[in-house]
């Protein structure tokens, strides 16, 4: 395959410039202006950005098990409509991934059912550090433990286990962080009030900044302690904020910070709009929150951008308050919602991309990912950004067939999406070919 792309404008590594791509098979093969080439696709790029492909640290594909929700084949399909080349998935599908078999039978899937690069976290248990330990650093993109309850139930409440696991392994950390005692003790309080039919307005309440912040502080503590390395999930605070770095250079640091796409578009606000629709744990919170999240992500101590796209059906959410799942469908729709902040000011296109392409690819050492490079795979994305469009139930990719962002206009829209030099999606339409790979890290 050769692909020459005509005219772009390139957004990567702090800076804007026209340019042409030249890819030849799977990889970058020139980056100049007026590139001359023959027997090969030219695709006129005038008017366009061009982007390195996103990276997506946290998704929930649902597979083995819990594919009524969604499958991996489903939701890498939107994931690159979206713009979204690269994933990493989460443990807690069904059963969990907390074995090496099992981790390996998720790559077997990937391989023959993925439309973008994968990889996949290790589940930490309270009684599988032996297993741990086998993990390979450099094929798995690391360690996922839940210091919260969340869909799967892979809580680890033992201290003596943790700090054991914090002390032995050399994978990446991610940890789900909020305090489940903290978490059952509001649940009781709202429930002798309301039985199970909570208003979904006490969700923040409930799973509330005490929660989060006695985990995730307890969790830097324990990797301060250790010498761990050690990423946070998720955050939802705008106090948790001021638990992390930005004097030192991401390559450097030991512990780093995820924010995503819903915590950042999002407030307590809207639960009464969209109700149980927007239930995630953790929980959206206030306005400060919000505004606090975008700062620390601006200032440099939120290191990345992610989605934590975790599906439920319709049915599902629907239910009342204690019955409904936390979790909603992002991949598709996460870098127009970014496009559309920097439409309104609120962030660069410059910083965008460095929290969801460039600073994943530092963080889990990716190889030859996450920037426009010569030499580095064609993991690239076309948006236009005057290409208004509304999201509704009709255009949706996701198995379960909704999305929060109904009935929100983003004035952006991704064209075209190259997977390994493959034109994967292209305005709407998906390639017969399938050209993805498994992650590599360098470890």
């Amino acid at each position: 395959m050769k692909t020459l792309i005509k005219n772009a404008v390139a957004v990567n590594e702090f800076r804007k410039f026209e340019t042409d791509i030249l890819i030849e098979n799977e990889i970058i093969a020139k980056i100049d202006k007026n590139i001359s080439a023959t027997d090969c696709t030219v695709i006129d790029a005038g008017g366009k950005y061009l982007f390195p492909g996103a990276i997506d640290d946290q998704v929930h594909f649902r597979e083995p098990g819990l594919t009524h929700k969604a499958t991996i084949e489903t939701e890498s399909r939107a994931a690159i409509a979206g713009g979204i080349t690269s994933f990493i998935e989460m443990p807690n599908t069904s059963p969990q991934t907390t074995t090496i078999e099992k981790l390996e039978e998720k790559f077997g899937i990937a391989a023959n059912t993925s439309s973008a690069n994968y990889s996949f976290m290790f589940g930490g248990t309270n009684d599988n550090l032996e297993e741990i330990l086998r993990v390979d650093p450099k094929s798995c993109a690391g360690l996922k433990l839940f210091l919260g309850s969340s869909t799967g139930n892979m809580l680890v409440d033992d201290e003596k286990v943790l700090e054991n696991i914090f002390s032995n392994t050399d994978l990446l950390i991610s940890a789900h962080c909020e305090d489940e005692t903290t978490i059952k003790h509001n649940l009781e309080k709202y429930k002798a009030a309301y039985g199970d039919d909570i208003p979904i307005k006490y969700h923040p309440a409930i799973r509330s900044e005490e929660a989060c912040y006695l985990s995730s502080s307890r969790a830097v503590a324990l990797a301060e302690k250790t010498g761990a390395r050690l990423h946070v999930f998720h955050l939802s605070t705008a106090k948790e904020t001021g638990l992390f770095r930005n004097d030192i250079p991401l390559r450097k640091k030991k512990i780093t910070a995820e924010v995503c796409i819903h915590h950042l578009w999002f407030c307590d606000d809207d639960y009464d709009r969209k109700g149980t629709f927007i239930k995630w744990n953790p929980a959206v919170k206030t306005p400060a929150d919000r505004k606090g999240l975008w700062q620390a992500l601006l200032d440099d101590r939120i290191d990345v951008i992610a989605t934590d796209h975790a599906p439920h059906t319709l049915k599902e959410k629907q239910n009342i308050y204690t019955q409904a799942p936390s979790g909603g469908p992002l991949v598709q729709h996460a870098m127009v919602a970014m496009l559309e902040a920097c439409n309104k000011g609120k962030i660069s296109l410059e910083k965008m991309v460095e929290k969801m392409s460039h600073n994943p690819a530092i963080l889990f050492r990716i190889k030859q990912r996450g920037f426009i490079r010569e030499g580095y795979f064609a993991d690239l994305v076309l948006a236009d950004l005057n290409s208004p469009q509304t999201v509704s139930r009709d255009n949706v990719l996701y198995k379960c067939g909704w999305s929060p962002f109904e009935g929100t206009t983003f004035q952006s829209a991704i064209t075209h999406t190259f997977v390994n030099g493959n034109l994967a999606y292209n305005n709407g339409k998906f390639s017969a070919y399938r050209n993805v790979k498994r992650l590599e890290f360098n470890r």
